[in-house]
């Protein structure tokens, strides 16, 4: 099917959350006849609500204009989330896939458990940015708080800013990329040579966030693998 020209993308239903409350909201987001694949929607007036956008699983268009509260796209799957406006604790949280976009900045725990997809902040995220990633792709245009990848699974976490303490804690395979200045390491999370696949990984998550930073200014941490079985020698740092 020949992809939609601007002329004909469907019109945007606009939710006013002034007169409509959240749980009707989700509740037509998530009814496939009156939001199908390819719809999209237009939210007014979030002012830090909660919850907004949360558990969709069909290739929808959500553009939430304002703040949002606690868990905005939360469990999203397949949707196209965009929130123009600062994020509360747990943006994306537990994602699956699609994408989610913050132009603003986000407090703690974005993507936290997220599986998939692809979180975009342009700004700056708080304490523990991709907590226990599972393999989501999360780019951060600002910097990153302390104990951000904390037990880091899989996926990649790009930092076009500085990175706060304790970066990487207890970190398995996820790999972390960081522009500036990391204030310091967490358990078992070292500096890795930045070789020409990563520069071409790191090229590509940056253009999918609309980015233009150079690929070589970035720094790559990763695991040291140490903490994956027991050692005597290394009991200080379980």
């Amino acid at each position: 099917m020949a992809a939609l020209t601007p002329t004909a993308l469907p019109a945007a239903t606009e939710v006013d959350l002034t007169s409509t409350p959240v749980r009707d909201l989700n509740a037509a987001l998530h009814d496939p006849e009156r939001a199908p694949d390819g719809s999209r929607w237009r939210v007014l007036h979030p002012d830090g609500r909660h919850n907004l956008a949360v558990g969709l699983s069909r290739e929808v268009v959500v553009d939430i204009e304002g703040h949002a509260g606690y868990y905005c796209a939360g469990m999203n799957q397949s949707a196209t989330v965009r929130l123009h406006g600062n994020a509360g604790v747990g943006v994306a949280e537990n994602m699956m896939s699609g994408s989610v976009h913050v132009t603003g900045s986000a407090s703690q725990s974005a993507g936290a458990t997220a599986h998939g997809g692809l979180l975009v902040i342009d700004g700056d995220a708080a304490a523990r940015c991709g907590i226990s990633m599972k393999g989501v792709d999360i780019v951060v245009g600002g910097s990153v708080g302390h104990m951000s990848a904390f037990m880091g699974q899989a996926g990649r976490l790009v930092v076009c800013g500085n990175a706060g303490d304790a970066l990487g804690d207890s970190l398995y395979e996820a790999r972390i990329y960081v522009a500036g200045r990391v204030r310091s390491l967490g358990a078992d999370c070292v500096e890795k040579p930045v070789r020409e696949e990563h520069l071409a990984e790191l090229a590509g998550l940056l253009a999918a966030a609309g980015r233009d930073e150079d690929p070589t200014t970035f720094r790559r941490f990763g695991s040291a693998r140490r903490l994956y079985s027991f050692s005597v020698d290394h009991a200080a740092e379980y």
